[in-house]
């Protein structure tokens, strides 16, 4: 059975379960234990299969001379990408305003937000090693580590070329690692699909959120299925675009019901490396890029609820110098988001209520705390849908690419 069908059912069987069992206090407790659970079995191979392939990747870059121009291409793109997405999200939320929500006093018993010196802190630690043995949820060290062994590698190869030999065999194993437990994944997927239904439920008896739902709902499917396949008709030669969303939908899922970067990210990088034939070399430096920059999905997600938020607390008209203001905080969250792959929309728009909003509105995001889980899911979804199609336009323009026939996609 091809992965994208196990994940379907997964999600289909958990969203069944988790709309008939009843919201209490026990199933939540419950369904928490087993979440965490399931995110730790989605990350259990992340970290090795990181390492040694961007080290790989780094070094056979480096050997081409192609590294910078390749790390530069897929910058420029996150960039890009980043604005349009934020851009876009904000213009329309402020077209199709959704309805004020009601504003409920709540204790700030809660602080969040993004600690930049302590993100710049983790990235060189006093032990280079430290990095390998962290939680798995903050990359970017990993990535880093990686960088620069990726670079030693290139110093001799006299001394090298056996060390070369053994960090590639560890990359492929701990691929095929990775992959037995992206086949297992469509089980994990049922408590996390069923824990996610347990809650819609829930907000959708409230009914006070459903505006926010559908434009975001809506907002988030003709992005990724419409707008991004309809960009690769930009590419020469033509390709099918919905053969490449075809290829994608197991990531989809996994990203939407997880809410988690690294959770997905071993299920996007099977996907493109049997769907599309991506080589190594590419796909490990733009899944690492887009993984740690390209954020801005979660941040349109901010944005869009912020601008609902700061309608909920006041009747006047947003002017158009403030949106533009609350798009520029957005994009520079999104950047800033590497430490955060499992609640990154929330941790957004907790940012912009305390950078942005000041005293009123320094608590607002409490306010859509009910809706976290939502708005975290459709965030994720939209970052690793733009990782995926990112990295096979980067593949395509640069040559890194082998297409494979249809029936072998998994």
């Amino acid at each position: 059975m091809k992965v994208w069908i196990k994940l379907l059912i997964g999600s289909i069987l958990g969203m069944v379960i988790g709309f008939l069992l009843p919201n209490t206090e026990s199933v939540i407790s419950s369904l928490i234990w087993l979440e965490k659970l399931a995110i730790g079995i989605g990350r259990y191979a992340v970290i090795p299969v990181l390492v040694f392939s961007l080290t790989i990747a780094v070094y056979e870059l480096r050997m081409d001379e192609q590294f910078w121009s390749i790390i530069l291409k897929n910058m420029l793109l996150i960039i890009a990408a980043s604005c349009f997405v934020i851009f876009s999200g904000i213009i329309i939320t402020s077209i199709f305003s959704p309805g004020r929500i009601p504003i409920e006093t709540v204790e700030q018993i809660e602080v969040l937000g993004i600690n930049i010196t302590e993100n710049v802190h983790d990235l060189f630690p006093s032990n280079m090693f430290s990095v390998l043995a962290g939680s798995g949820s903050y990359l970017f060290p990993v990535c880093i580590f990686a960088f620069f062994l990726g670079l030693g590698l290139n110093y001799d190869r006299n001394y090298s070329k056996p060390i070369i030999s053994q960090i590639d065999a560890l990359s492929r194993i701990f691929y095929h690692i990775a992959s037995f437990f992206t086949e297992i994944l469509g089980f994990v997927l049922i408590v996390l699909a069923a824990f996610w239904a347990v809650r819609f439920n829930s907000v959708l008896q409230a009914k006070v959120f459903k505006d926010l739902i559908l434009l975001l709902g809506i907002f988030s499917v003709i992005l990724c299925f419409v707008i991004l396949p309809l960009s690769l008709y930009f590419l020469k030669p033509r390709i099918n675009p919905w053969r490449v969303l075809y290829g994608l939908l197991g990531p989809a899922f996994a990203a939407f019901f997880s809410g988690d970067v690294n959770f997905s990210i071993p299920v996007l990088s099977r996907h493109t490396k049997e769907n599309f034939g991506i080589r190594r070399r590419s796909s490990a430096i733009s899944l690492a890029l887009f993984s740690t920059f390209c954020r801005c999905g979660s941040a349109m997600v901010a944005a869009a609820a912020f601008i609902v938020i700061i309608k909920s607390y006041s009747y006047l008209r947003i002017a158009p110098a403030d949106l533009f203001l609350i798009g520029l905080h957005a994009l520079l969250i999104s950047f800033l988001l590497a430490r955060h792959p499992g609640e990154g929309a929330y941790i957004a728009l907790a940012a912009l209520c305390l950078a942005y909003g000041g005293g009123e509105y320094r608590a607002g995001y409490l306010i859509l705390k009910p809706l976290a889980f939502y708005l975290i899911a459709v965030g994720t979804f939209i970052d690793i849908m733009l990782n995926a199609f990112g990295t096979y336009v980067l593949a395509r323009m640069n040559g890194f690419i082998e297409e494979k026939n249809l029936v072998h996609y998994i």
